[in-house]
């Protein structure tokens, strides 16, 4: 058995599984194909027309965001009792779409699963442009934006620190951490197939944008395993990041006394929420741009039933803190507690509290089934469904709490304003944007991991170390 499965192995397909690369190509048309989108191939009528959709809502956030500082902070539907709302929910959203990338470049790299080497490029560049459109919601929520840098410990002649017991100080350290590393972690990982690229390249104007970013990667030995001790180390100092970051977030809320937020159930609740949002994204992303260029050799059924599977699995883990928390709003006879959560099944926002289980619980149960896991459109749709999920999730756990507090007098409700749309769907736009602009000029699939299951399935693992073969 083990000697049949070694043989799978080599020849790019996991024991019992479907192959991680198209048996008909070799390693040079992989790097044509990978390389083709990005000097050229990505780009048409279509990714012309995505494009200027996204910088639409680009040009929607800019608005936003310049009303915003002419007007203040009042054009949110922000108030009291609800002192953050959509800047608050579409932040931590974000940072939890960000955390699959992680997970997959990490944490797969370091139990050696050969599947992610054709998703953690793109998942990578998921996280750090999820990144950038969460960092933006807690300066804008500042009152004064420009001023943000009094956050950052930095010594000024007042004499003054930030107050490291607020939990927006803890968000500035673990988002900035975060970002760090994962922006080294990907840049690290794109260095040979940069260096192909700029073998690749026809302009000179390229040549030299490529070569300048290789850092000058000649694909020696001694280049090969700089990089992978590099890259491991990375791996290793990244992973601890999928679970530190988002437990700050969900420390933020379980600092704070309030039905619903103080609760210990709450870091471990966020950080498999974020992976479950985080995978669902990068199916979002990679089976459209799968059908869209023709990548289903690259980007094979296996990759998306491993996804679907990693989606499954992340979704019983949220479905499971539903249930827990149920249970100790039951369990800890607190009645505020206990009217929190009858709150939210009953009262006004009870219809976002049932469409949140129904996109987060039940439908996900549909991926048990390996019909509906290897049929992409479907998949997309869950995806679809599971992200608004999720952002529902955030909406309700912050709206719900902060309406019904402990005194009765200062219960409220939220309206939403259309400056709180339009921000939302301008970081959509941003996001979307810059993932477009990523696959037309960087490779969206990472050669050198791909390339290197080739030359194994035909027993060379050498091969797959050359220079720019």
């Amino acid at each position: 058995m083990a000697t049949e499965a070694q043989a799978q192995r080599v020849r790019g397909r996991p024991p019992g599984g479907d192959p991680l690369v198209d048996p008909g190509l070799s390693a040079g048309q992989v790097t044509d194909i990978i390389s083709g989108l990005a000097l050229g191939g990505a780009g048409g009528g279509g990714w012309l027309v995505a494009v200027g959709l996204g910088f639409v809502l680009v040009g929607g956030l800019g608005a936003a965001v310049g009303w915003l500082f002419f007007t203040g902070i009042g054009v949110y539907g922000n108030n009291i009792p609800v002192a953050w709302a959509f800047p608050i929910i579409n932040f931590v959203w974000w940072i939890g779409i960000g955390h699959a990338g992680t997970f997959i470049s990490a944490f797969l790299v370091l139990m050696r699963q050969d599947w992610r080497g054709s998703i953690n490029r793109m998942a990578e560049a998921m996280t750090l442009f999820a990144v950038v459109c969460a960092g933006l919601f807690p300066i804008l929520h500042l009152g004064r934006p420009w001023l943000f840098y009094w956050l950052l410990p930095y010594p000024d002649t007042m004499g003054l620190w930030p107050q490291f017991r607020s939990p927006l100080i803890w968000d500035i350290f673990a988002v900035l951490t975060y970002a760090t590393v994962s922006l080294v972690f990907w840049y690290v990982g794109l260095l040979p197939d940069l260096a192909r690229m700029r073998d690749a390249a026809t302009s000179r104007f390229a040549r030299r944008a490529y070569g300048l970013m290789a850092l000058g990667w000649r694909g020696a030995a001694a280049h090969w395993h700089r990089y992978r001790m590099a890259y491991l180390l990375l791996a290793g100092l990244a992973t601890p990041l999928v679970i530190s970051v988002h437990s700050i977030v969900g420390m933020d809320f379980a600092a704070a006394i309030v039905p619903g937020w103080h609760s210990g159930l709450l870091p471990p609740y966020f950080v498999a929420g974020a992976l479950f949002s985080g995978f669902a994204m990068v199916l979002t992303l990679a089976l459209p741009l799968r059908r869209v260029y023709g990548l289903q050799g690259l980007i094979t059924d296996r990759h998306i039933d491993n996804l679907a599977r990693m989606m499954l699995l992340t979704g019983l883990i949220v479905a499971f803190s539903y249930v827990i928390e149920t249970f100790m709003a039951w369990y800890s006879g607190e009645i505020f507690e206990r009217a929190m959560l009858v709150e939210r099944f009953t009262g006004p926002y009870a219809a976002a509290s049932w469409t949140m289980i129904t996109c987060n619980v039940v439908v996900p149960q549909l991926l048990w089934s390996p019909r509906i896991r290897r049929s992409p459109m479907l998949l997309f749709v869950i995806s679809l469904l599971v992200n608004l999920g999720m952002w529902i999730e955030r909406y309700v756990i912050i709206i719900t709490s902060l309406t019904r507090e402990y005194v009765p007098a200062q219960w409220g409700e939220f309206h939403a304003t259309g400056w709180d749309v339009l921000t939302l769907l301008g970081s959509l736009g941003l996001f979307f944007t810059l993932f477009l602009l990523f696959i037309r000029f960087l490779p969206a699939i990472s050669m050198a991991e791909v390339r290197e299951l080739v030359h194994e399935r035909h027993g060379d693992t050498a091969g797959g170390e050359g220079g720019d073969s």
